[in-house]
């Protein structure tokens, strides 16, 4: 063990390299507070939590942190998020974390996870790192820029990669695919900053990354094969297609699928340790080692396989709301209310009916396009189809024996929307 462990706060404690930090922490006897907007399930998890979402403003006032911070020795800024608006952007790298720094014990010591790549970029993500390094800076927070970090469990833009390398047919990789990398390990990232909490390094930016240099196609190969999948060619996707689709991941909120990760992915990638960081008593492992470390389980390549699958059922649900919405505002009341003859209701009341499900189902589908609350979307789904299922039950039983499907189809469309639910829950 490395020093005396003591309090560390972990802001974003919930994230991919958070948890990776907290877990670690806490195994080498640190008491750990987990931060997060989202603490349930840190605390199921054993931590004690600090629910606080940094883009609120009371999180941008030091009072909102002083009352939670007396025993803390120790700071782990790992909070960011990758594309948001201005103003969440600026409330999680800069307001919210000058806020907590102002609010720490004196003589608490802080470390401050940035990113390689920032410098000469001018995307959101870029200009607002660089203007909380400052931040951390005036208040002695010693700053590191991790490159690509991995780990046996992925998120983001790890899963991306993952679900990349494990296309049936091809492996699409942005550009020629001869972007360098030099990956390191979540967990010797966090055995690096375990020893530097007690040693702190110079205010920095420091830039850590692993010993191995290696290109994005190749990257794409040896996941594959760590996958135990067969060879697949590469397809080099044109850059004016990636940053279509980017675009396309912005306007639906598809997480690693944007505009600044394909921005991030057109060059390389390249963490490069100073003296500071290579003299430290622990180095990590490089990309073949740390792969070859584990075998990979059902789980990694079921994750791989279903990760491009969130979008796509994201929207083929929207296609289908969108559809059976269009049909509910514009069919004529005359070739469907044959269908219910035997119901009670007049036939105004049935056409009314039938226009405002249109416009629900409609509301819906765009809700789903822009990956508005998808949690809560699914079970605004759910409820719909049950819904409409008892409803046409009633006024049409015979629905249920239509020679192609009809209301049976509202079975495996439910199982369908629960599969969606799943895989929209990543943390």
């Amino acid at each position: 063990m490395i020093g005396t462990p003591g309090t560390v706060l972990i802001l974003g404690a919930d994230g991919f390299i958070g948890r990776h930090i907290a877990f670690g922490l806490r195994n080498q006897g640190w008491q750990v507070i987990a931060s997060a907007r989202r603490t349930k399930r840190l605390a199921q998890m054993g931590f004690k939590t600090l629910k606080a979402d940094l883009t609120a403003p009371r999180a941008a006032d030091p009072a909102f942190w002083r009352p939670h911070l007396g025993a803390v020795t120790h700071l782990v800024n790992a909070a960011g998020v990758l594309s948001a608006s201005d103003v969440i952007c600026e409330a999680v790298h800069v307001s919210a974390p000058e806020a907590v720094y102002q609010a720490l014990p004196d003589g608490a010591r802080g470390l401050l996870i940035s990113a390689v790549g920032i410098d000469e970029a001018e995307t959101d993500f870029a200009v607002f790192r660089r203007a909380g390094e400052e931040i951390a800076s005036r208040h002695d927070v010693s700053i590191l820029r991790p490159g690509l970090v991995l780990g046996d469990t992925s998120y983001g833009g790890s899963s991306l990669m993952r679900a990349l390398a494990a296309m049936p047919l091809l492996m699409p990789a942005v550009g020629k695919g001869q972007q360098v990398f030099n990956p390191i390990h979540a967990s010797d990232l966090t055995e690096m900053i375990a020893h530097l909490l007690h040693h702190p390094p110079p205010p920095g930016p420091h830039e850590v990354g692993g010993p191995e240099e290696i290109t994005l196609a190749e990257m794409l190969r040896a996941v594959r094969r760590w996958l135990g999948l067969r060879k697949a060619p590469l397809f080099r996707l044109p850059l004016p297609l990636a940053r279509l689709i980017g675009r396309i991941g912005d306007a639906m909120r598809l997480g690693p699928i944007s505009s600044t990760a394909v921005t991030q992915l057109e060059t390389s990638v390249l963490a490069r340790p100073d003296t500071a960081i290579t003299a430290l008593p622990v180095q990590p492992r490089g990309f073949s080692d740390f792969l070859a470390a584990r075998p990979a389980g059902t789980q990694d390549l079921w994750h791989a396989r279903l990760y491009l699958m969130r979008p796509l059922l994201r929207l083929t649900l929207a296609a289908l709301w969108l559809v059976s919405g269009l049909i509910g505002l514009t069919l004529p009341a005359a070739q469907f209310l044959p269908l219910i003859p035997e119901a009670s209701a007049s036939d105004m009341t049935l056409t009314l009916l039938a226009r405002l499900g249109g416009l629900a189902d409609i509301a819906i589908a765009l809700a789903l396009l822009r990956g508005w609350r998808p949690q809560l979307m699914a079970g605004v789904q759910g409820v719909m189809i049950a819904l409409y299922t008892v409803a046409f039950s009633w006024l049409a039983p015979a629905l249920w024996l239509l020679p192609l499907g009809g209301l049976l189809k509202n079975i495996p469309l439910l199982a369908l929307i629960a599969v969606q639910a799943i895989l929209e829950d990543e943390r």
